[in-house]
């Protein structure tokens, strides 16, 4: 019984497969519901250029039962498949084609910069025949001694004399430290009764802060908290520039 049962199946699987191959299979050489695809996108690429005519729709190969794949018009097909606006213009009769991506497109046109009214332009005075031209030999020593007359050398006068009262000078003061910004010399209190950033907000900058740090006796006496550190420059006052032109003996 079950060799009769097992013997029917691979009977019926046969018939199947005869069925499914019955008739000549169709041709896919060419691509499927393509007749010539090669062909189709060279005449396309040329039409697209302007140097044939639009390729008719294509037609299903014999024996097939696929769909026909037609040409999509030039002015709505996209040259770049990724998703670019760039459509095919078309080209008006007697007009040449302008590559596309080669150089600028035919509707762009170039013209020259605009130049200002009295505008003198650029200059030629590099160009060696531009300006032999007009001038001479004679003409470049007339302009030395002309040059020459209208110089008008400056007596120096002294240096104004600085007001008693002006108070620190700041310059005079970073000359004479022994120290340089962050080593300290000067005693300070452990206790600080004022912030120190708070005390620095107040000023300006730090010029300011450093001439009331030392009318307010510095840089001994710190009675703010501008110099924590004790080395005589408040809130981070640089001397560095002024002691860079020190002479060295």
């Amino acid at each position: 019984m079950q060799g009769r049962y097992r013997a029917g199946a691979v009977a019926a699987a046969m018939l199947a497969l005869g069925a499914c191959t019955d008739g000549a299979p169709p041709d896919r050489a060419a691509g499927v519901g393509f007749g010539d695809y090669n062909a189709y996108l060279a005449q396309r690429e040329a039409a697209l250029q302007g140097n044939g005519p639009i390729p008719p729709a294509l037609s299903p190969p014999s024996g097939g039962a696929t769909t026909a794949i037609s040409a999509a018009p030039l002015g709505n097909a996209p040259l770049n498949p990724m998703g670019a606006a760039l459509t095919a213009q078309p080209t008006p009769a007697g007009e040449a084609v302008q590559p596309l991506g080669a150089v600028a497109p035919a509707a762009i046109a170039t013209a020259p910069l605009p130049v200002a009214p009295g505008a003198a332009g650029i200059s030629d005075e590099q160009s060696f025949d531009a300006v032999a031209a007009r001038e001479s030999i004679e003409s470049d020593k007339a302009r030395i001694e002309a040059n020459r007359a209208a110089y008008v050398e400056v007596a120096p006068t002294p240096l104004p004399e600085r007001a008693a009262n002006a108070g620190p000078n700041l310059a005079a003061f970073a000359l004479a430290a022994t120290n340089r910004l962050g080593e300290p010399i000067y005693n300070r209190l452990a206790i600080k009764i004022v912030n120190h950033d708070r005390a620095c907000s107040k000023y300006a900058s730090a010029d300011l802060a450093q001439t009331a740090f030392l009318q307010n006796g510095g840089p001994e006496r710190d009675l703010g908290n501008l110099d924590p550190d004790g080395d005589g420059f408040a809130c981070s006052w640089d001397p560095t520039a002024f002691q860079s032109v020190r002479v060295q003996p």
